[in-house]
């Protein structure tokens, strides 16, 4: 199963981007320490892993620590080593708890999922990308997860430097 990987650092306001390699990566620890490597000073990094146009996983480190993932499929775990090794652990999201109320727009709302989510959706919530509006992208027909990525990059502040780290 082929990936790209991207991990996006934030010092201060400003973000940057770069293509990172997770070939290596045996467990979820071994996943944090890419990004800490990629951004040792930053006070929060981001890790985005698109699996054959199909899965999604986000991880969110802040300042070193405080490890949160993410996974638009459980399946992804069953289909490749570098989904066991991120997605492996993780328990399937309870969508019923996420508030929707909150949100922005109607169609935000989550839309019937024929996946499995696990992890915490709300990882990016603070950052203007709730839960439901996670789980609605990764739910949209025809979305696929390169799309996901640009829509979070656009609502948080980086798409550009996203764009210039994935070359497109």
């Amino acid at each position: 199963m082929s990936y790209f990987a991207v991990a996006v650092g934030r010092e201060g306001d400003q973000w940057d981007a770069t293509e990172v390699d997770l070939d290596d990566v045996a467990d979820i620890e071994d996943a944090a320490e890419v990004m800490r490597e990629a951004y040792p000073d930053a006070d929060l990094t981001l890790l985005f892993v698109d699996a054959d146009d199909e899965y999604l996983t986000v991880m969110r480190l802040d300042n070193g620590d405080d490890l949160r993932t993410f996974g638009s499929d459980a399946e992804y775990a069953s289909q490749s080593r570098l989904g066991e090794a991120l997605l492996g652990d993780l328990e399937p999201e309870n969508t019923d708890e996420i508030d929707t109320e909150d949100e922005e727009s109607i169609s935000a709302r989550p839309t019937e999922l024929d996946a499995e989510p696990v992890g915490e959706a709300d990882l990016m919530g603070d950052l203007g990308v709730g839960g439901a509006t996670l789980l609605a992208l990764c739910a949209k027909e025809g979305m696929m997860p390169s799309d996901v990525v640009s829509e979070v990059a656009e609502v948080i502040g980086f798409a550009d430097t996203l764009e210039s780290a994935s070359g497109a």
